[in-house]
């Protein structure tokens, strides 16, 4: 049974994709799924984040370009393996240029899909050639934003783009959910702007994700020690909150295992 492939995108930055990204992974791996992380951000941030020497490794750039195959590109961490990438991959617009490039991750992953149980797709902070690889190869969109009005605009721009997307090369692509990173219920416009994401939510036929992620110091140290915040701060509140939404996507498949958790 091949891997279920979820995206994690937004084309504004700083609203917590690589955060979630590599939280996923480390629960999904942690409660005994095999994991593929695949990094499509050019600046490398998700094999940074899990430890990997992303200057020194072979990336997604080099299996776009035909140099390697998939399985020798991969590399593994203690969290999960990794399709890493740096800031090579910032060449794909103008150097990916021929018909069927919007295939070019789907090709990729295709050879190594039966190995894993979930691939996990970090997108650049655009709406790109890159993402639209994603889009192409993925099953479902998870989109996160922080509790801003113009992270609220990032997502409804990018309503339009799944829509071409379905139209012409992925029919089945469907949204999971909007996920809202750093939440504080107490705070009003957070209040305000989850009642915004709800109706946008409705527009694009998904939900807003029942767990809310909370802010700590723990989940912005977690990836200069080379782990996600599941495995660096487990008691932290943004560590429950990753759990939670783990289970939300994968619970009844991949149940957590309360053995293994601190007590």
């Amino acid at each position: 049974m091949s891997a279920t492939v979820v995206t994690i995108t937004n084309q504004k930055g700083g609203v917590g994709k690589t955060t979630t990204a590599a939280a996923l992974l480390a629960s999904l791996s942690n409660r005994g799924a095999r994991v593929l992380g695949v990094d499509l951000d050019p600046q490398g941030s998700l094999g940074f984040s899990l430890g990997l020497d992303i200057e020194h490794c072979k990336t997604v750039y080099d299996v776009f370009r035909g140099e390697v195959s998939t399985e020798e590109a991969i590399s593994t961490t203690d969290t999960c393996d990794i399709l890493a990438s740096n800031i090579l991959l910032s060449a794909a617009e103008i150097e990916f240029n021929k018909p069927g490039r919007e295939f070019l991750l789907k090709t990729a992953l295709s050879k190594v899909k039966d190995r894993y149980d979930f691939i996990i797709i970090d997108t650049p902070p655009a709406l790109n050639i890159l993402t639209v690889n994603a889009y192409v190869a993925t099953d479902s969109l998870i989109i996160p934003m922080s509790p801003e009005v113009l992270s609220l605009l990032g997502v409804s721009q990018i309503k339009e783009t799944i829509e071409s997307v379905r139209n012409y090369y992925n029919s089945g692509l469907t949204v999971l959910g909007i996920l809202l990173n750093r939440f504080s219920p107490r705070l009003r416009l957070n209040r305000e702007v989850m009642e915004l994401a709800e109706q946008i939510a409705s527009q694009l036929g998904t939900v807003v994700f029942q767990s809310k992620i909370r802010s700590s110091v723990s989940a912005a140290e977690a990836p200069a020690h080379g782990l996600s915040v599941i495995d660096y701060a487990p008691r932290s509140n943004p560590a429950a909150d990753f759990e939670s939404l783990c289970s939300e996507i994968a619970g009844d498949k991949f149940p957590i295992d309360t053995d293994s958790k601190e007590v």
